[in-house]
């Protein structure tokens, strides 16, 4: 059936000025929202002054950051004319890259600590008291060396050859180092040929124990200095010096099972020996005659041991000095006259200001009771 279907009647006038109406309603609305953000927003003037100002700050701390960098290349340059190459047996002028050359020559280093040719370093470098050396100075020049004093327990030695007017470092305090400190190791890495070589670092912990495992005997050595400055055979001996230019440590061990792991003995404990070679040019060294181990080495050795304070007697020499007043294996010393000891470190470092002769009295623990001893101290050969 048909319907009739109302024909549509279309307005194009009215569809644009709807279309018109809300479009103009949409700018409206927007121009009042920008106007609200734009009075929130605050404007200051451009001020030429301020301007100037920050690149003024700019360039001072340019200037300043190159000028600490100068000080620090000129600092580090004056301590490297000081740190020498040491080796046991003569370079005949072969190559470092030689299979071995470190080892066989015994080569390492050492820094002059006096002007009239007193030079530090390891005494594995050197080798131990009354033995010789050959010392190589910045300029080139080999010198005879003799070695003066020695301990093999802290990897020390002080080697003397006949020289004068040299350049010498200055000691810095082991003590007042801290963790994360900017320091510099200096030496020798592979030889001659790499000679005063420069690694940076920082001081990665203190007071650290490691044990060394060499020709089927264990040893350990104490409250060491830990950096991850690179640290090669032939370094030690030489010097770790903080941002002064002092040295703070001898570079002695490395860990090669892992990266980033270097040992330095801190300059404290031979601070003693240096300056009673300074003064009197000779050494009369003390001699207590025992070995210990303070509280970080001790769960090596024994886990039932509880040890808060003091130093654990773990050997006593027949006849010495304290094997004479009654020290037993197993004491704890906690103090030496008025100073109380945690270290073995703080013990030799006492020990090395006294006189063959002197006395001096031991606090221990044995068995859980108090006592005092007193020790006249021997002459070690």
């Amino acid at each position: 059936m048909y319907r009739y279907k109302p024909k549509e009647i279309k307005h194009p006038k009215l569809k644009r000025f709807l279309s018109l109406l809300v479009i103009m309603f949409c700018v409206s609305v927007a121009s009042v929202l920008l106007h609200s953000m734009y009075l929130g927003i605050e404007i200051k003037p451009f001020n030429v002054e301020e301007s100037n100002q920050t690149n003024v700050n700019l360039t001072r701390t340019l200037e300043e950051s190159k000028a600490e960098n100068k000080e620090i290349n000129e600092m580090i340059e004056d301590v490297s004319k000081s740190v020498v190459g040491i080796s046991k047996l003569k370079n005949n002028g072969n190559s470092i890259f030689l299979n071995n050359s470190v080892s066989e020559l015994g080569l390492g280093s050492g820094v002059i600590i006096t002007d009239d040719g007193y030079i530090l370093t390891n005494e594995h470098v050197c080798g131990g008291k009354y033995s010789t050396c050959y010392v190589t100075l910045e300029s080139g020049k080999v010198y005879n060396g003799s070695v003066v004093w020695a301990d093999s327990e802290i990897d020390l030695a002080i080697v003397k050859i006949n020289v004068k007017s040299l350049s010498y470092v200055r000691l810095g305090d082991s003590e007042s180092v801290k963790v994360a400190d900017i320091v510099y190791a200096i030496g020798n890495p592979i030889g001659f040929e790499f000679q005063r070589t420069v690694t940076g670092g920082i001081i990665s912990a203190l007071n650290r124990t490691i044990k060394i495992e060499e020709n089927n005997t264990e040893t350990y050595m104490e409250d060491l200095i830990q950096t991850d400055a690179t640290i090669n055979p032939g370094n030690s001996g030489g010097p770790l010096i903080n941002l002064n230019g002092e040295v703070i440590g001898i570079n002695s061990v490395k860990i090669t099972s892992a990266e980033g792991m270097g040992f330095a003995v801190p300059i404290n404990v031979i601070k003693p020996i240096v300056e009673k070679l300074a003064n009197n040019r000779t050494v009369e060294e003390a001699y207590l005659g025992i070995f210990g181990y303070d509280k970080n080495v001790i769960p090596y050795l024994d886990s039932r041991l509880d040890l808060d304070v003091g130093v654990y007697v773990a050997q006593v020499a027949l006849d010495g000095p304290s094997s004479k007043a009654g020290i037993k294996v197993g004491d704890i010393i906690t103090k030496i006259d008025s100073t109380e000891i945690n270290k073995m470190t703080e013990l030799r470092t006492y020990i090395y200001q006294k006189k063959p002769n002197d006395v001096v009295t031991l606090t221990i623990i044995r068995n859980n009771r108090e006592y005092s001893i007193q020790v006249s101290l021997g002459r070690k050969s």
